[in-house]
């Protein structure tokens, strides 16, 4: 049989009915498990459903109503309001009163982020009453989209995206409904990558796919015909999302743990993903700062001329600067000894308030600047052998000297910490405290 394009969607058309025709989330619904139990002992109680699109969670909560024997009513927080859950109290204490011997409700509320913290306090006293069970999807970090007084009374579980093997289970249901169509395994493969994972995706490509062979009379396609039916498909990003925040981590962290490889494929998932290459030269420069500093000083020259190239040249030829820049920043000295001074000193400056400029360090520009001793008994250090002023005090009078900045054993930043040492050596001469720590360097 073909698919009638006027008919519901082929993914409303093959959602599952009962729990054994759900393909994947196996650690959440196999015999055992928490939401597998949950169906079992007929024992509802509220959840948050939180994972990628086309994953199921839709479908879920429907099983539930079904298994629990509850009214089912749903909202979708993309297009409802309060209104919409004044309605559906309202519903679920009219069928309480009408069913007193089932009078179970299960509130499904889709994208629940989507919700404002008002619109989210609104379920509370409902779930906390028993009015209705409260179960929440969302694509997004419910420890940061989700009030915590929700958070608190709902369980929360997350879903996976489906595996290769889960979406060839749905490649071949829809090919035994589609009984006079036959796609190339190759072909079948590309289906499964363009649909990242996502059920829904997955099944209204071969929707199309199915109405597009039958318009042009075939009953066979390959990859190639594939590609130009489906055009290009990006993967799936959030961008400013959970999982666009968890991909730029993974690119971080592999750059900082010296893995150019590693790096390279994060950065590569990202740009196919859509995520907008300035963005991504901005954060390079972040990581020449923050992760490598002074132990290798090109590294930010490196990761700045990346961008000013990425400026230059634009998609697709400037993203060679990105990955170029990228395997440079793994393969550099790593030292984060500059960040953490900046912290350090910043946590310390907001702790201890304003303290007055010693009078040595003031510029005396005026006459009465100079009558009140601005700028007096200063050293030149230009004056001064090796240019260095041996001795001098350039912190605050009532602040003791204070080292941040400790250079690590890496890079240039050893040849750094060998001219702090010698620096030290001569400030404890100069003051007379050859067997003492520098005082320059004390806390």
């Amino acid at each position: 049989m073909n698919i009638n394009p006027s008919q519901a969607p082929l993914a409303e058309r093959l959602r599952p009915q009962s729990l054994s025709d759900v393909i994947g989330q196996s650690h959440l619904l196999a015999p055992g498990r928490p939401l597998r139990v949950a169906f079992d002992s007929h024992t509802p109680h509220s959840c948050i459903l939180w994972g990628p699109p086309g994953v199921g969670k839709t479908t879920i909560a429907r099983l539930m109503a079904k298994a629990f024997e509850a009214n089912f009513i749903s909202i979708s927080a993309v297009l409802g309001g309060v209104k919409e859950i004044r309605e559906a109290v309202e519903a679920a204490r009219r069928y309480a009163l009408a069913n007193p011997l089932t009078p179970r409700t299960l509130v499904f509320v889709d994208e629940v982020h989507r919700f404002n913290k008002s619109q989210q306090d609104a379920f509370l006293p409902h779930v906390e009453s028993g009015l209705f069970t409260f179960i929440g999807a969302t694509t997004e970090n419910p420890s940061f989209e989700v009030n915590s007084a929700l958070l608190s009374r709902a369980a929360v579980y997350v879903l996976e995206s489906l595996s290769d093997e889960e979406l060839q289970l749905i490649v071949e249901n829809v090919l035994r409904l589609v009984g006079d169509l036959e796609i190339e395994v190759d072909a079948q493969q590309l289906l499964k990558e363009s649909s990242d994972g996502d059920a829904r995706r997955l099944l209204n490509s071969l929707e199309a796919v199915s109405v597009m062979a039958k318009h042009e009379g075939l009953s066979r396609v390959n990859r190639d015909w594939l590609s130009r039916v489906l055009g290009q498909r990006l993967r799936r990003f959030d961008k400013g999302g959970e999982h666009f925040y968890d991909t730029i981590s993974a690119l971080h962290k592999s750059v900082r743990g010296s893995d150019p490889d590693a790096a390279l494929y994060w950065l590569v998932r990202m740009l196919e993903s859509g995520v907008e290459p300035k963005y991504l030269s901005r954060r390079l420069i972040r990581m020449a700062l923050e992760d490598i500093g002074l132990a290798d000083p090109r590294a930010l020259s490196v990761a700045n001329d990346c961008a000013q190239v990425f400026e230059r040249l634009g998609s697709p030829e400037g993203e060679l600067a990105l990955a170029e820049c990228v395997i440079y920043l793994s393969v550099a000295p790593k030292s984060n000894a500059v960040y953490n001074a900046f912290n350090q000193t910043k946590a310390l400056i907001q702790s201890q308030g304003t303290l007055e400029v010693p009078l040595h360090l003031r510029n005396a520009p005026t006459k009465l600047m100079k009558d009140l001793s601005y700028g007096e008994k200063y050293r030149y250090a230009h004056n001064e052998e090796n240019a260095f002023a041996a001795g001098e005090n350039y912190w605050p009078d009532a602040m003791q000297a204070t080292g941040f900045y400790k250079p690590v054993e890496r890079g240039l930043e050893i040849k750094i910490a060998e001219k702090m040492r010698w620096l030290r050596s001569e400030n404890d001469k100069a003051r007379g405290n050859l067997k003492g720590p520098s005082n320059q360097h004390s806390k």
